[in-house]
């Protein structure tokens, strides 16, 4: 019964809290008739890990919410201004095609502005690899990625990146995590939002960064000389937004793509699990790279820092590497 009673309490503080109206009905109604869902919801605080935070999209201290999203914002902002003390602090933030990625991108965004954080925001999805790229080539103190990478649509998340445009390593992953750790109201987080920090980035980023990763070809002669017919799938994520054009750019002229999972879609309508190295989120490529004959198939992760790779061997069955 005590434990009962504390997941009540904590929900009950969403109800009087800085909560907009329609979380808080929300709350209301799982206390009413769903204590289930409360519990899974309120029980425990979402885990800031190494990597970020990763859970199920919902209301709730236990999930991914614009509220959770504003509080990791608020502790990384805390722990850079420590860091980076009488330095100017510039981030930047990129999502992926989620359901509310853009959103939690935006309010990650507001809540560094707020903090006096300089940031570029990406106006659209893009793959993480050019976040990372965009940290280095804009001399970034970090960024975020808002994303959960291959998993299933229920889920969302926030992956951090230092200045080297890695994932968190120690000491700074667990001075992090105690930072948000000790934000434990909406009332410790800076909201007076100021618009001139944050900074659109617009199309001159994706030709830098495409420039790049074609420079990394070793022998371009190879694909101009060549035929390969390449199926390439994005599973409804942000590699449409930049692979077909480069590896077009890069010289390979014959790339065919799965139209049935083109559409940036966070529903991801066609695979139970958007993981291109299962075979049954590869399944639809495969299919296509028969009918038409082709020697690889490619597909990437809703974020695209993910890849599957199948190859047609000698006998004409593709098999995945």
């Amino acid at each position: 019964m005590e434990e009962k009673e504390r997941i009540i309490n904590r929900a009950k503080d969403w109800l009087s809290d800085d909560y907009d109206e329609s979380t808080r009905a929300s709350v209301q109604q799982l206390i009413d008739s769903n204590f289930s869902e409360l519990e899974e919801s309120f029980y425990k605080d979402l885990e800031f890990g190494t990597g970020g935070l990763r859970g199920i999209m919902g209301v709730g201290t236990n999930r991914i919410n614009l509220y959770t999203v504003a509080k990791a914002t608020q502790g990384l902002s805390n722990y850079l201004k420590k860091v980076y003390a009488h330095e100017k602090i510039r981030m930047a933030v990129a999502y992926d095609s989620r359901i509310n990625s853009k959103e939690y991108a935006q309010r990650t965004a507001e809540i560094f502005s707020a903090n006096g954080i300089e940031v570029y925001l990406f106006p659209e999805l893009r793959p993480t690899p050019q976040l990372s790229f965009t940290i280095r080539k804009l001399n970034c103190k970090g960024g975020i990625v808002i994303t959960a990478s291959h998993n299933p649509k229920e889920f969302n998340g926030y992956k951090v990146y230092w200045n080297d445009g890695g994932q968190l390593v120690p000491p700074h992953d667990k001075n992090i995590i105690e930072e948000v750790s000790k934000i434990d109201s909406m009332k410790n987080v800076k909201q007076v939002i100021i618009r001139d920090l944050i900074r659109t980035l617009n199309t001159e980023i994706d030709h830098v960064y495409s420039t790049e990763v074609i420079k990394q070809v070793f022998q371009p002669e190879v694909i101009t000389k060549s035929d390969l017919k390449i199926v390439y799938t994005p599973i409804h994520g942000t590699g449409i937004t930049m692979i077909p054009s480069v590896l077009s750019t890069a010289g390979f002229k014959n790339v065919m793509l799965v139209e049935e999972q083109s559409e940036p879609d966070g529903h991801f309508p066609t695979v139970s699990s958007p993981n291109p190295e299962e075979e049954s989120a590869m399944n639809m490529a495969l299919q296509h790279a028969k009918s038409v004959d082709a020697d690889i198939v490619l597909g990437t992760d809703p974020d695209t820092d993910r890849v599957g790779i199948g190859i047609k061997n000698k006998e004409g069955h593709y098999e995945l590497l």
